[in-house]
């Protein structure tokens, strides 16, 4: 078993909790759920709606990925959580495979939860493997 690292990387989102941005253990990368939040202005408003809270949240985790030398092309799986389900499950769906190769979308699991820190309608974490 090799030794786990908690990377907190410095040019990523304000956390909202206490956390790392990401904890790695024998080749996995768990990267913690990221807000829609701006990392050069954490105190600014959130985007309006789905599609660009969802841009956002991925922006951020590829800082967070980057900062520990992966990218998208290495997540293996995602969970996302939506407070609007209903709502906002079908734009997600839209836009979810435009940030991943073709044919190479992780796994995935989409929960509907009655509400998110700092106000987000969208939090995604992800796992990801090194190669």
């Amino acid at each position: 078993m090799s030794d786990i690292l908690h990377h907190m990387i410095s040019s990523g989102p304000r956390p909202v909790a206490p956390f790392s941005h990401a904890v790695e253990a024998n080749g996995f990368v768990f990267v913690t759920g990221q807000m829609p939040t701006d990392p050069d202005a954490p105190d600014a408003p959130l985007p309006e709606g789905i599609e660009a809270q969802t841009r956002r949240v991925v922006d951020n985790l590829k800082i967070v990925l980057g900062g520990v030398g992966l990218g998208l092309e290495h997540v293996t799986m995602a969970r996302i959580y939506l407070t609007e389900f209903e709502r906002d499950y079908a734009a997600l769906n839209d836009l979810w495979p435009t940030f991943f190769e073709p044919g190479k979308l992780p796994a995935r699991t989409t929960v509907g939860v009655t509400a998110l820190a700092v106000g987000a309608l969208v939090e995604v974490d992800l796992v990801a493997l090194r190669p």
